[in-house]
């Protein structure tokens, strides 16, 4: 591993300490979210963690823990998790988030919301003074008239683009939605209003703001912070 992976790994072992035996989890979808889930694997490989059931974000993170050997369940099932540990692409200072640019925010937040905790494992460069400064806002969308919400998110500011595999064919979620990746050249001013406005537009699924859900940030660096909701 590189020196941010070793970070990242690091970061997720402080994270996962926060699990208990026989505790729900919410597993996260993305690079920093493979971590925590290897870790949960091992530790219940050596008997440290029992008992415990997890559900996963992604079809990619099921597969994952159904090769670490961490049982599964799905959120309809339990109805709520303990905990959900997952990555961001962006925090800022109230530790409100941009997810989603892996294409799973959907899943994601229809799991971490009923989460009583929901931990967020980052490194450095992921921590910003204002939401959307250095990541695009990722917008799911129908694919049936997606381009007829293009011009609605540009009076909101944003620059879309669809989000496309390197052969050029539309990047496909799990739920077989689109995603715009939106630019906003100063930031988002009003990240709770944005989400707001977005969830009105028929057409727009879901975004990636994730407002008041995270309880705590592991940030990777030099050395592991954790932050905690103001």
């Amino acid at each position: 591993m590189n020196v941010r992976d070793t970070q990242k790994r690091q970061a997720a072992e402080r994270a996962v300490g926060f699990v208990r035996s026989g505790m729900r989890l919410g597993l996260g979808t993305g690079s920093t979210a493979r971590h925590v889930t290897s870790l949960i694997g091992e530790r219940l490989r050596t008997g440290e963690l029992e008992d415990i059931v997890g559900v996963a974000t992604s079809r990619a993170t099921a597969q994952l823990a159904a090769e670490l050997g961490i049982p599964l369940t799905t959120i309809d099932e339990v109805g709520s998790l303990d905990i959900a540990i997952d990555g961001a692409d962006e925090f800022d200072p109230q530790l409100d988030l941009i997810k989603g640019l892996g294409g799973a925010l959907l899943w994601e937040k229809i799991v971490e919301q009923t989460a009583a905790r929901l931990v967020i494992v980052a490194d450095e460069s992921k921590r910003v003074a204002r939401l959307g400064t250095r990541s695009p806002l990722p917008v799911e969308v129908v694919p049936f008239g997606w381009r007829t919400v293009e011009p609605f998110l540009r009076e909101l500011g944003a620059e879309p683009e669809l989000c496309r595999h390197a052969d050029g064919t539309p990047f496909i979620t799990d739920s077989g939605h689109y995603i715009l990746h939106c630019r906003f050249a100063a930031g988002i001013a009003d990240a709770a209003a944005l989400e707001l406005t977005l969830a009105r537009r028929p057409g727009i699924v879901e975004s990636g703001l994730f407002i008041g859900m995270a309880s705590t940030v592991v940030v990777a660096g030099e050395q592991v912070e954790v932050l905690e909701r103001p």
